[in-house]
Parts: structure tokens; sequence; C-alpha cells
């Protein structure tokens, strides 16, 4: 049997392939198991493969290519609008073999492992800081809880409370000091863990020249830059033009337009969220910088003239929006 193209829901044990000749029609369709999917190629001359970019898509994408199939990973939210009357995994194995035939759909780049891992780091640190970070608050509550104000700031925060606790005057019940010691010793151990991943991060960046071109841009740190280059595998080729890449990570204005009116509103906030906050703290820093330098009396760079020239007319949240965009498209630059 020759089929041309295959559209495959992935599942985690279960895969409902749809498979369809040159015309686009739908002759087979089978529910398989993982090692059934693994073998099921083997015998078919298969063009195509279409799957959704969701868990899992991009190994079996590499998977796949490395027998010489062509893949395609479409965005899950564009396949829906696909699904015709009930949800199921063959219902939406149609709709993946409906959204391929869409021109103005772009698929998804498949990723490389080291792309993958890379990222994997950095969802690691965020979930280490978030860790950190509720730990952080529970013992100042506990604190406020017995007439202890403790100051902000983490590291200032989190020695404050060890103080209070090795006093023997506190009036921290002595039945949970136990228990918050073990809090404070837990967040000690997880900054030294997101300082030594840090410290990889920063020698996986020496070896990439695209984050080290990165990291001469203002606002853009070891954060920013190895995340960037995880995202995008260190090449922009893919993207149209520098807005393009911006609306990408959901910075460019969300629009209301018919007939001759045109009306712009606030940012989209699609694509990556964690891209979209490194950007914006790092625009934060420029104008926090810019305004330090302007107080000194020192000459400010173009960048940083434009955004307090932005955060003058209009305000400071809407000016760090607006050069988080700017530094997106630099970075494309």
């Amino acid at each position: 049997m020759n089929a041309t193209t295959v559209a495959v829901d992935l599942a985690k044990s279960v895969f409902q392939l749809a498979v369809a000749d040159g015309d686009w029609r739908v002759i087979e369709s089978h529910r398989l198991t993982r090692g059934q999917f693994e073998r099921w190629f083997q015998n078919r001359d298969v063009t195509l493969v279409i799957m959704e970019a969701c868990g899992s898509a991009h190994h079996w994408g590499r998977w796949l290519n490395g027998l010489g199939i062509e893949v395609k990973l479409l965005p899950a939210s564009y396949v829906r609008a696909y699904v015709k009357r009930n949800k199921t995994d063959a219902a939406d194995a149609m709709a993946l073999l409906e959204a391929a035939r869409c021109a103005e759909i772009v698929p998804v780049r498949i990723k490389s492992v080291e792309q993958q891992a890379l990222q994997a780091l950095h969802r690691t640190r965020s979930l280490w800081m978030g860790t950190r970070t509720s730990r952080i608050n529970a013992l100042r509550g506990f604190c406020r809880e017995f007439g202890l104000a403790i100051p902000q700031g983490a590291r200032t925060g989190v020695e404050a409370i060890g103080r209070a606790l090795a006093d023997p005057q506190t009036p921290i019940p002595g039945m949970i000091h136990r228990s918050m010691n073990f809090l404070v010793e837990e967040i000690r151990l997880l900054e030294l863990r997101v300082g030594q991943l840090e410290r990889e991060l920063a020698a996986l960046a020496k070896q990439s020249p695209a984050c080290t071109t990165l990291l001469s841009i203002p606002g853009v740190g070891l954060l920013t830059a190895t995340a960037m280059v995880a995202a995008t595998g260190g090449s922009v080729s893919h993207f149209k033009d520098a807005r393009h890449f911006a609306s990408w990570f959901g910075l460019t204005p969300r629009e209301f337009s018919s007939g001759g009116s045109r009306v712009l509103g606030r940012i989209s906030k699609k694509g990556d969220r964690y891209l979209r906050m490194l950007l914006t703290h790092g625009a934060r820093a420029v104008l926090r910088a810019a305004s330090v330098s302007r107080q000194a009396g020192r000459a400010l760079d173009g960048l940083r003239s434009w955004g307090l020239a932005v955060q003058a007319r209009a305000n400071h949240n809407k000016a760090a929006c607006a050069v988080a965009n700017k530094l997106a498209r630099i970075c494309y630059a």
C-alpha cells in the first residue's frame, strides 16, 4: 500500500493515524500502540507526516526525519478550528489533514536535541526559583504571625529570618524552629543549585557564536541569550522580518480593524511567555540604566534615549513593552 500523507494524533501510548492519498482523501484509519506505531512506517511509502506541535512531537519529528520522511508540525491552536463536530482522536487526525492544506499556517520547526536540552535547563531553573520564592513567602508569613517584620529582598529576608531563629529571645515558638530551619536550608540549597546551573549556561554561551552576539545587546543577559538560542536554534531565517519576529514573542499590538477603521490595542501576549518575560525585564533594566545615566549627566545611546522619550509621553509599562519590542527586533538583526 503506497500512501502519500499520514496525519498523526500523538499521545503517550495510543496514536491515531489518518492515511490520505494524493488527492487528500482518507483511505485508512488506524489506532496504534507505541510499538505498533514505530513498526508501521517500516513497510509504508510515506512522503509526508503531519502532527501537532505538542509534547513529544519534536522527538517523533526527528525520528521520522531519520527515516527519510518529511514532517510538518502545525500549531495546535490553529488545528483546533478544523475539528468537525465532536472532538475525538480520529477527528483530530482528520483536522490535521485539513489544516495542512492551508497555506497560511506556517509549520513549526523541529527542534534539535541540544535545543530541547537547553530549554530543559531553563525550565529547571524556573522551577527552582519558583520553589525558592514560595518557601521565602511561607517563612515571611510565619514570622508575621508572631510579630516579626522581615525586610524586603530575598537575600536580606532569608538572612533576617536566620538571625531571628538563632536569637534565644525570639518570639517564634520553639515547636516550629526545626521546620523553619529546614525551610531556610532548602532555600540555600536551591540557591546553590541555581548558581551551578547558571555557570553551566555561561559555559554553553561561550561556545555559541549566536549567544556571544546577543550578549552584546543592551538589556540582553545570559538567560535571555541562551533562552532565545534554545527557542530559535540560533537562526532567524524562517521569520519573514523583524516585526514577524517581535510578534512571535507577543510584543506587537492586537488589532481590531474593519473597513477604514484601524484600532490597535494592547500587546497580544501570544507565543513563549518565558521569553517575553525575559525581554520585558531586560527592557526595564535598560530604562532604569538610562534614567540613572541621565541623572548623572552621562551621554545616552539611541536606544536609551528613545526609551526615555517613550516613557515621557506614555508611561513606564508601555515604554517597557516598546523597548522589549525594540530589543526583539535588534536581536533579529
